[in-house]
């Protein structure tokens, strides 16, 4: 490690970790504090606005019964009752209806309802009425006295999209008295949770046990149910004045106060914590950006101060470099009485030791590389004589023999056949048979003939332009037989335009025999039986690959798989020369061979050789 790198790692680990890390402390309480503060100031905000909203609605309740327990209804004709019910209805700009049912539950004289932009109404649509009068429960006022109220369930209107809530108020003693209804539109209360909401991050609702939105401080959703999982932890908090929890994937940070005087609602008041937290969270942004700028300047700082010390060290790093590419004159400037100065000294005794050192084997060099060559030029003599005893007794002797026991005997066959070619008519039926007696015949001349081409020995390489896809099909000729008859698929991939390299035509197909033997005998146990031989160019370099779907070579063979007599074959044969062969005569072309397998799955074999 480099001594900047090692100074930054100083910097980083007595600096700007310790920073960093009271840094996020202290954000982390802050934003805990921040949290427990925003849950507190929610809280009371959601039960000072559910007393608001209890407040509205008794104020308007009460109202009403005050002034219908004042009337005398009982004597009052059907003009005064309709100007009592207008009386009712002028106590509360939140009713909306007013009507009278008698104790039988039917109604009574003109019911009073809320005009189209304000004021009273006098059509009205029983449909209404009848929704009115289902919405309070009055058997519970019958036994009770004049001026008692019930409040009902809180239901929607059909128009406007608003709740309301239907109150009921006796009129006089016993069970034979009639009822007054009202209904109680949350306009005002949805004015007033607007009101509370006013520069809050969030909305606020009102909602009845059941979930729904009665009110919201956000008009469009109103009248819709609350999210589930606040829904939940309400039913979960049962009669809990107030409460405070988190929900939800985004985070909602949610307070709810139960709305008093036993009505069964609640005020939830809900703010995203992404946006809640927002400030310390920007405050966190700016403390990692002012630790970023910290390590900059220090890093700035740090490499100033090892740029002082690395001029000095310049020299020593000269030298020894210098010593690294066999300058062992070299002397490094020593100057001072510091370390630096000491290790200079130090690399000037090294480097004479090393001198010294050097002339001596200088002398032993010259001595042991005589030895050396004398030994290699006997290795190379007796592995030359090894590969052209073991190619003379194997293709030799089989190139010798099939041409000097079938070309005469071919001759004559293919000399008859083309004199009967010559004395039969267009008209002949026996002429194609004849034609392809004499292809054949002519196919078999050209195999003695590779055969003798490849059986030829040369003293020294004969490096020559020659088409790749031309040696390939003559080597192939050669084995192709004894592949087709081992079950093997052959498969040839030749470069269409051919491929001309420099190299040796019989020794190149030498080379490629001995691919194949080997291939073959690779994929005697394997189930699927496939040989493919291709060209091409690339890079520059022609090459030809052999590759087969044999067992594969296993890693720790595979730095030997040239050496002469090594072998892995399962069943033995000739003395294992074929790869140390094949590795010869393409380092005698100048080319090299790459090697690609993977136990049981097969090897394949690349051969490059330098274009033409």
């Amino acid at each position: 490690m480099k001594l900047y790198q090692q100074l930054v790692l100083f910097m980083l680990a007595a600096t700007v970790l310790p920073l960093a890390l009271v840094g996020f402390l202290v954000l982390s309480r802050a934003e805990q504090a921040l949290a427990e503060r925003i849950s507190t100031e929610q809280r009371a905000l959601a039960t000072a606005t559910a007393e608001g909203v209890a407040a509205e609605l008794m104020e308007t309740v009460d109202a009403v019964a005050r002034v219908a327990e004042l009337i005398d209804w009982q004597s009052a004709d059907e003009e005064e009752a309709r100007g009592a019910l207008s009386l009712l209805y002028n106590q509360s700009t939140a009713l909306s209806a007013v009507l009278r049912l008698d104790a039988e539950g039917r109604l009574q004289g003109q019911p009073i309802f809320q005009a189209e932009g304000g004021g009273e109404h006098p059509a009205f649509d029983p449909r209404q009425v009848e929704r009115l009068a289902r919405a309070v429960p009055v058997q519970p006022l019958r036994h009770g006295g004049k001026g008692e109220a019930a409040l009902g369930q809180a239901y929607s209107l059909g128009d406007g999209g608003m709740a309301a809530v239907a109150v009921a108020v006796k009129l006089g003693q016993g069970e034979g008295a009639s009822f007054a209804l009202a209904e109680i539109v949350f306009r005002d209360l949805e004015d007033l949770l607007r009101r509370r909401a006013e520069g809050m991050l969030g909305r606020m609702d009102l909602v009845d046990g059941a979930g729904r939105i009665l009110a919201s401080s956000s008009a469009e959703h109103r009248l819709q149910s609350l999210e589930e999982a606040i829904a939940q932890r309400l039913r979960q908090g049962g009669d809990k004045a107030a409460q405070s929890f988190r929900v939800g994937d985004p985070v909602l940070r949610v307070s709810a106060a139960r709305v008093p005087e036993g009505l069964g609602f609640h005020v939830v008041l809900s703010v995203a914590e992404e946006d809640a937290l927002a400030p310390v969270r920007s405050l966190r942004r700016t403390v990692l950006m002012s630790i970023g700028g910290a390590l900059l300047v220090l890093l700035a700082l740090g490499g100033l101060f090892t740029r002082r010390i690395n001029r000095r060290l310049s020299d020593v790093v000269a030298g020894a470099e210098a010593f690294g590419r066999g300058e062992l004159d070299r002397r490094v400037k020593v100057e001072g009485g510091d370390e630096l100065s000491a290790l200079a000294t130090t690399f000037n005794h090294m480097g004479a030791e090393l001198e010294t050192a050097r002339a001596r084997l200088m002398r032993w060099n010259d001595d042991l590389r005589l030895r050396v060559d004398e030994a290699l030029a006997d290795l190379r003599t007796a592995q030359a004589q090894l590969v052209e005893t073991q190619k003379l007794a194997a293709v030799g002797q089989l190139g010798a023999g099939v041409a000097h026991e079938l070309n005469n005997p071919l001759a004559g066959i293919l000399g008859y056949v083309q004199l009967m070619l010559m004395s039969r008519p267009d008209s002949d039926p026996d002429l194609d048979m004849l034609r392809k007696i004499e292809g054949s015949a002519k196919r078999c001349k050209e195999i003695t003939q590779n055969l003798l081409r490849f059986s030829q020995q040369r003293e020294r390489t004969d490096l020559r332009a020659v088409d790749l896809n031309t040696v390939v099909r003559d080597a192939l000729t050669l084995t192709e037989n004894q592949v087709q008859a081992e079950g093997i698929s052959l498969a040839l991939e030749l470069a269409p335009q051919g491929v001309r390299v420099m190299a040796d035509s019989g020794q190149t197909s030498q080379a490629i025999l001995a691919l194949v033997s080997n291939a073959r005998t690779a994929m005697q146990k394997s189930p699927t039986k496939t040989l493919t031989v291709r060209t091409g160019e690339r890079d520059g370099r022609g090459f030809f690959e052999v590759e087969d779907t044999g067992k594969g070579i296993s890693p720790e063979h595979r730095p030997r798989i040239f050496e002469p007599f090594f072998t892995t074959k399962d069943v033995w044969s000739n003395v294992g020369l074929g790869l140390s062969v094949t590795y010869r005569v393409v380092t005698e072309a100048g080319g090299s061979i790459d090697v690609r397998s993977e136990p049981g799955k097969g090897s394949c074999f690349t051969v490059w050789l330098t274009k033409a």
